[in-house]
């Protein structure tokens, strides 16, 4: 582990919630201006608290894969091979149907596009296939006319932008993710992960309950609340294979920490200052149709402000912070005006939709050491 003298009061709190049972195994990490300043893990990796949650243990992080998406898509805005304001239909022809020509880029990764999911049922194993899931996609109606509100897509966002990505890039965001930040940077990142690599996976503690999600809609029973909402009908180890750019990457807290501490600065690797900024500027800011908060989005990206009924956001004090958090209470930030990166993953979940206690207060903790 590494604890900086200033950060001692994150580390009596990350303790605390470990010996309060708040958590089974968990890890955070701080990278401020290109250092690693804090990591702490601790805990079990197994439910039978036999396996220590080690500096090797990989976490499913959820929705927090939604960042290494909007990033890898930022990387072809950043190289002149995509423009956010273009439509998505000039990339993917068939997602014109249904009235979806307009829909720019900068729309869909912003939860504008209207397919937060399917209200008519589908076969839950027909998110295992990659092709015949975009040719539903393509062919949907929104579920409110694009561009008015966002509306959280929690499975569909993946498929969205792993599409326009594919055919541009020629690769799936997995592979893209493996060869151009994972390996030359040495990241443990993992959108699509090898049999190899299941040993070192943290077993769930999930949650007893379901997440408040305020008045029920449309909108919100197509993306969480039908027996076909996410993946089903296939085992554990194949969820592990697949290549879901919105919900199903694998982590450790350190290297996506070290990732957005890379965005955090200028260091020419990962992205260009400008396309940073154009990644996090803000595309709409309002009451989401899916999720009970009022919400900033970036190109991808959850914007600290206007993020939620939280008086500092979820990620900090931070005014120009963004990053996202994942089912059970992952996150993973960047903040620009402090040269900080951080991450924030745990197998035993919790139902926070977004702002998770425990992150908020090992975040708002290490703000006050800064």
């Amino acid at each position: 582990m590494i604890v900086q003298p200033r950060f001692e009061p994150v580390r009596q709190i990350f303790e605390a919630h470990l010996a309060d049972g708040l958590e089974l195994g968990a890890r955070f990490s701080l990278v401020q201006s290109g250092e690693v300043v804090l990591d702490l893990f601790g805990g079990h990796a197994d439910r039978q608290e036999r396996v220590p949650f080690g500096p090797t243990t990989l976490t499913p992080v959820f929705s927090t894969t939604k960042a290494l998406a909007a990033i890898l898509i930022a990387r072809l805005v950043d190289a002149g091979r995509l423009d956010y304001g273009q439509t998505v239909a000039s990339i993917w022809p068939d997602f014109a149907q249904a009235g979806k020509g307009e829909i720019t880029v900068a729309q869909a990764l912003s939860h504008q596009a209207g397919l937060s999911g399917f209200l008519a049922p589908i076969d839950p194993a027909l998110w295992y296939d990659w092709n015949g899931l975009c040719t539903a996609l393509a062919a949907l109606a929104p579920l409110w006319p694009p561009g008015t509100a966002s509306g959280y897509h929690p499975i569909t966002f993946g498929y969205i932008a792993g599409e326009i990505f594919r055919r541009i890039d020629g690769r799936t965001m997995g592979r893209a993710l493996r060869e151009d930040l994972a390996q030359p940077f040495g990241l443990d990142l993992w959108i699509g992960l090898p049999d190899s690599e299941f040993p070192r996976v943290a077993q769930l503690d999930k949650p007893k309950g379901l997440p408040r999600f305020g008045e029920l809609n449309d909108a919100t029973r197509a993306a969480f609340l039908t027996a076909w909402a996410s993946p089903g009908g296939r085992s554990g180890d194949e969820w592990r294979r697949a290549e879901i750019p919105s919900a199903n990457g694998h982590a450790t807290a350190l290297s996506l920490a070290q990732l957005m501490g890379r965005l955090a600065i200028d260091d020419g690797g990962v992205l260009s200052t400008g396309a940073r900024d154009a990644m996090s500027l803000e595309q709409i800011h309002g009451q989401d149709l899916v999720l009970p908060f009022q919400m900033s989005w970036g190109a991808g990206v959850m914007r600290n402000k206007g993020s939620g009924d939280f008086d500092t956001g979820p990620f900090g004090s931070g005014a120009l912070t963004f990053g996202h958090s994942g089912w059970g209470g992952s996150c993973a930030f960047c903040d620009p005006q402090r040269e900080l990166g951080g991450a924030y993953v745990m197998n035993r979940q919790r139902t926070d939709l977004m702002g998770d206690i425990r992150a908020r207060a090992l975040i708002d903790a290490a703000y006050r050491c800064l």
